[in-house]
């Protein structure tokens, strides 16, 4: 596949998340990169799509995703935002910083014509528990046990998951 933007997997980076933050655990992105490179991909081919889920119906980036996406992905040279909202709407935008620069909007499609590997439920709900320490602040629980069969934590819909893909 020659297009930079076909997703063909995805991993879940360590990381602590609310309702309405994220924070990745360093040595998890670098230990991801260690894995990528010793698979013979360069950063351009696994570092640039940051894919990520919103609570509700809304997937419009919210000041915590654009500080998040320019503070992680700022330095590149392209980049791409996508989001996934509970309900099913979605936002992409591709970002250049080469040249004069540029944000673009995307048109989503997802293709279920090929084979896609990672679909397996229960390998996604182990990765999802053992990298992401989801804390609900108005309970004293974790969301990672109520991970349900499409994948949402479930606090009250409001707990977001982070992924590069590659």
């Amino acid at each position: 596949m020659d297009d930079p933007l076909y997703v063909i997997d995805f991993t879940m980076a360590r990381q602590t998340c609310t309702p309405v933050s994220v924070d990745f655990d360093e040595d998890g992105i670098a230990d991801y990169l260690d894995d990528q490179f010793d698979q013979g991909r360069s950063p351009a081919e696994c570092l640039r799509i940051w894919i990520h889920t919103h609570p509700g119906e809304c997937p419009r980036p919210s000041m915590t995703d654009e500080e998040t996406f320019d503070r992680v992905f700022g330095e590149v040279d392209w980049s791409v935002m996508f989001i996934l909202a509970q309900g099913g709407a979605t936002y992409g935008r591709l970002q250049s910083r080469v040249g004069p620069g540029v944000k673009k909007r995307l048109r989503r499609t997802v293709d279920y014509s090929r084979e896609f590997g990672g679909s397996d439920y229960d390998a996604w709900a182990a990765e999802y528990l053992a990298n992401v320490d989801a804390i609900d602040p108005f309970a004293n629980h974790r969301a990672g046990a109520l991970l349900d069969r499409r994948g949402y934590a479930e606090i009250d819909h409001c707990t977001s998951s982070e992924w590069v893909a590659s």
